[in-house]
């Protein structure tokens, strides 16, 4: 590869430090210390808005933000570029990436769209995207994103198109079918789809997506670039980014690969395309490619990209590393997400198959939940009555839709629930527990008491 940066770390062409892997496996009680700093008492069943830091990781952190400190000048020239370069070949190798140059450290995913997305938004303003081009994306993309769109490239001429996707969700033929009307949709009358933006696993309902074959799809399709964001992939679900064939494939490391807040590795596929997005925040180092100019934007705190080393040793703490935590997660949210159900009469949000680490359950229609600011209310009762932190989903029924039902009517609403290694059964008991005494007591989401 000609001119290579040698702060990418691969100039020498060694491989990184092989992470220590520990003769005794973690066990419960050492897993219950390293999350002690967690509030006492909460069922804290979402893992998926915010992640957790395990202790041993937050104290690598405070050392390495100690060490800026005491000397920041020594910091900057002799830790913290061989730092950051050390992350991104751990990552690099997690992800099967082809070069340690198409890893980007960046704060979250957010920061990726507008990367991407201003990207876009400039060959629309410089004339190279005719005006009625579009970008595609999944209705249930996250807000930040559908804002990036706003104000990256529907400003500069550009369209968005959304795929409408049905839920609950029976099976991915499902969702492939709506993606391939929307394709349909968006090339109408000659326009060209220039971006299609793919989430790996949606935020809010919470399903996996069958993201390589949508890609496969938009290749075939000849859509220009594809952009896959990938939120809540690293540390839930395996990430093979040549396997998923995606220019672009972002996911928080700070969600469920156990990193502090905030960071993100943002993997850009070398090509032509991928030499023209730089960092939304312009420093000296611009113009020296992605990774370079993400690794500094100026001061600031840098020690969340620095403790991948220490996350790689914690995950292989446990027998089976990352892959075991994985699979646990799974199999226990969808065990506490049956008991769930079956305990209230509702149902999933969707099959065991479509889910990784997080779930949707539905809530019993007697709760009433009918509006979003009905499930900000009834979440915010149940935090401060009964100690139990869940997000709540409004699923608003449609003209002529025949919508899932319990006994007593209509389910509009769902908690998405997340299992992650701290969490115990008693922490979904509590759950389950709080909303059979609501309905048993005949509380509507509108009756409810919030501090």
């Amino acid at each position: 590869m000609e001119h290579e940066d040698p702060r990418n770390g691969e100039s020498t062409h060694c491989s990184s430090k092989k992470p220590k892997i520990s003769s005794k496996f973690i066990s419960e009680a050492e897993i219950r210390g390293e999350f002690s700093h967690h509030q006492p008492c909460m069922a804290r069943i979402n893992n998926g808005s915010f992640g957790s830091c395990p202790g041993s990781v937050l104290a690598a952190q405070r050392q390495l933000q100690l060490q800026f400190l005491r000397q920041p000048d020594a910091f900057y020239f002799n830790t913290l570029r061989d730092g950051i370069t050390a992350s991104r070949k751990i990552i690099k190798d997690l992800i099967n990436a082809d070069h340690v140059d198409e890893v980007s450290l960046v704060d979250n995913a957010t920061t990726a769209a507008a990367i991407v997305l201003q990207q876009i938004g400039r060959s629309f303003a410089e004339g190279k995207f005719q005006k009625n081009d579009t970008v595609l994306m999944l209705h249930c993309a996250f807000q930040a994103v559908k804002k990036s769109i706003q104000a990256y490239v529907t400003r500069a001429g550009g369209s968005a198109i959304e795929v409408r996707l049905p839920f609950p969700v029976n099976s991915e033929e499902e969702i492939i079918s709506e993606f391939k009307k929307s394709i349909e949709k968006g090339k109408s009358n000659g326009r060209k789809i220039r971006l299609a933006i793919i989430d790996h696993i949606t935020s809010m309902p919470s399903v996996l997506i069958p993201v390589k074959e949508l890609v496969r799809i938009c290749r075939a399709e000849g859509i220009d670039q594809v952009f896959v964001d990938a939120a809540h992939a690293i540390g839930s679900v395996k990430v093979d980014v040549k396997e998923v064939g995606a220019d672009f494939y972002v996911s928080n490391l700070h969600k469920w690969f156990f990193c502090p807040p905030s960071v993100a590795f943002l993997y850009c596929k070398n090509s032509n395309v991928s030499s023209d997005v730089h960092h939304p925040v312009v420093s000296h180092e611009f113009g020296n490619g992605l990774p370079i100019e993400s690794a500094w934007i100026g001061t600031r705190d840098y020690s969340s990209q620095l403790v991948v080393p220490a996350v790689l040793e914690f995950v292989n703490r446990f027998e089976g590393g990352i892959d075991w935590i994985m699979k646990r997660n799974h199999d226990e949210v969808v065990k506490m997400g049956k008991m769930l159900a079956e305990s209230w009469g509702t149902n999933l949000g969707s099959p065991p198959k479509m889910c990784a680490g997080m779930l949707m359950v539905g809530l019993p229609s007697r709760l009433c939940l009918n509006s979003e600011e009905d499930a900000v209310r009834l979440r915010s009762h149940l935090r401060d009555y009964y100690e139990v932190e869940v997000p709540l989903f409004y699923q608003a029924l449609k003209d002529g839709e025949e919508g899932v039902r319990d006994k007593d009517g209509f389910i509009t609403g769902y908690a998405r629930i997340s299992h992650q290694v701290y969490n115990t059964l008693e922490d979904y008991e509590k759950f389950r527990d709080a909303i059979n005494r609501l309905v048993e007591d005949g509380k509507t989401c509108k009756m409810l008491c919030i501090e």
